[in-house]
């Protein structure tokens, strides 16, 4: 398996508990996508939940800290990252962390409208990829579950399907 293999291979790998993403999958953002939510979700990024720390500061998962940690953080520009899971998974991993990463739940630390805020900024990182793209359903799932005959690998795109793009040769 070659380098970027194993980076996609690593992209997709769900980072909720198996007993958990039923759960996260069926959580919903109470928040209409607006440039408001957007400019609070910034600022609670680069200020009270950290995230520039580990992600960076334009999320491609490069922050100060981001050579130490063993996975290393999500890249929120790769439009992987947001074609293989749904929102609730993405608030999930932010409100609890995720076993075997570095990645720490912010319970207690930020309300459930803190993390859809930052969830939209993030999203903000990945260009037309990041809400158009974003899962939804069952997600990347066992990747053979019942359901569209992708497997739970449905998205959101203008052409339904993979939205018009063809992986890492996508050009949007």
């Amino acid at each position: 398996m070659s380098l970027s293999e194993g980076a996609e291979q690593h992209m997709m790998q769900p980072r909720v508990p198996a007993d958990k993403l039923d759960e996260a999958r069926a959580l919903t953002s109470p928040f209409p996508d607006s440039p408001e939510i957007v400019e609070k979700g910034k600022v609670l990024y680069h200020g009270k939940g950290t995230c520039f720390n580990c992600h960076g500061k334009d999320g491609s998962g490069n922050g100060p800290v981001a050579a130490q940690l063993d996975p290393s953080p999500r890249n929120f520009q790769h439009h992987g990252f947001w074609r293989h899971r749904t929102e609730g998974e993405i608030f999930w991993v932010i409100k609890n962390g995720s076993p075997g990463t570095s990645m720490i739940g912010f319970v207690g630390q930020l309300s459930d409208e803190e993390i859809w805020a930052i969830i939209q900024y993030e999203r903000s990182f990945a260009g037309k990829h990041g809400p158009e793209m974003m899962g939804h359903g069952k997600g990347m799932g066992s990747m053979m579950g019942p359901g569209s005959g992708m497997g739970g690998m449905e998205h959101r795109g203008p052409r339904g399907g993979m939205g018009g793009c063809e992986g890492e040769r996508c050009g949007q």
